[in-house]
């Protein structure tokens, strides 16, 4: 079954998550490192739950793992053998399947909601390269080699019990049509697919979103689509531009506000957390239905979308 329509049908919106390792960070880990809070999974799983746990209670109807620069490659660098780097990508969803599993036996928190999901974020060839190219998109890969270096991860992540794949920042078409073509290998899955984008109109590698959502809308298991890890100004223009192309459900995360140096690994300027949950209204009101936050977003920011989502 597909779970986002399963919620869309009894709900008018589902809310996501915010961002994992702005959180980590806050905890006081330091991902300074070309495993990003993949390394958490190493390092401090029970953080990671706490973490999920804390968006639940803020309102949070679907987690996403914290599996987006988790690879067999990434790890198999840091000395893990093959099989213990698929087992650490499968705890990704064990861990938020159990963080959700216990927020949802307290009654307190099932009040007009749904059960909430959990999404295993797949994140783009760039993420492991981690070096920024999630932004940029020019790889230099075929197609089949896309494929060949998603596969393993993305089997694991369906085997470990996740109720959907989360293909997210993609910042090229042909990552896109890897994905999905990777994506028939498991009939019966869905997945989401949200790129970057540049500007209002355009993905990372400069692609118009328009050509994304057209070649998108015919893909029966992409169950939504639309865009994260963009500036919040962009939305509204880049959602009225999926809603010309598609009938499915527009999901958008952006981030805060600020811009990311890949070689620092820093953020700087301003940030538009002020106001997010009236930005998220406004995005809601321009034709999304899956709504959150990426980078620098926090469980406030999520609960400030609960807020008007479920008066």
């Amino acid at each position: 079954m597909n779970p986002i329509a399963t919620i869309l049908q009894k709900f008018p919106m589902m809310i996501l998550d915010g961002a994992m390792a702005t959180e980590l960070e806050r905890h006081g880990c330091n991902l300074n490192d070309s495993l990003w809070s993949a390394k958490v999974l190493m390092e401090n799983p029970e953080l990671i739950k706490r973490v999920h746990t804390e968006y639940f209670l803020a309102g949070a109807d679907c987690a996403i793992t914290a599996s987006y620069q988790a690879s067999v490659e990434g790890f198999v660098r840091r000395g893990m053998s093959q099989r213990d780097a698929l087992l650490l990508i499968q705890a990704s969803v064990q861990i938020a399947v159990q963080a959700r599993d216990e927020f949802w036996k307290n009654s307190d928190g099932r009040l007009d909601r749904p059960k909430p999901i959990v999404a295993a974020s797949v994140g783009p060839y760039g993420a492991y390269l981690a070096d920024g190219s999630e932004y940029r998109g020019a790889y230099e890969l075929s197609e089949e080699e896309l494929i060949d270096f998603h596969r393993p991860r993305m089997k694991a992540l369906i085997d470990a019990g996740a109720d959907l794949l989360a293909c997210e920042t993609i910042p090229c078409l042909s990552e896109a049509r890897a994905l999905v073509r990777l994506l028939e290998e498991f009939p019966g899955v869905y997945a989401w697919i949200s790129f970057s984008a540049k500007d209002e109109l355009h993905i990372s590698d400069g692609t118009s979103i328009t050509e994304c959502a057209i070649w998108l809308d015919k893909i029966e298991q992409i169950a939504a689509l639309g865009i994260n890890c963009t500036s919040p100004r962009n939305i509204p223009r880049l959602v009225q531009e999926i809603r010309s192309c598609t009938m499915k459900p527009i999901v958008v995360y952006p981030n805060a506000g600020e811009r990311y140096d890949p070689t620092t690994k820093t953020w700087y300027g301003a940030s538009s957390r002020e106001g997010y949950g009236n930005n998220a209204l406004e995005w809601y009101e321009s034709g999304a239905r899956l709504i959150g936050g990426c980078c620098r977003t926090k469980p406030e920011d999520i609960k400030a979308i609960a807020d008007w989502a479920r008066k």
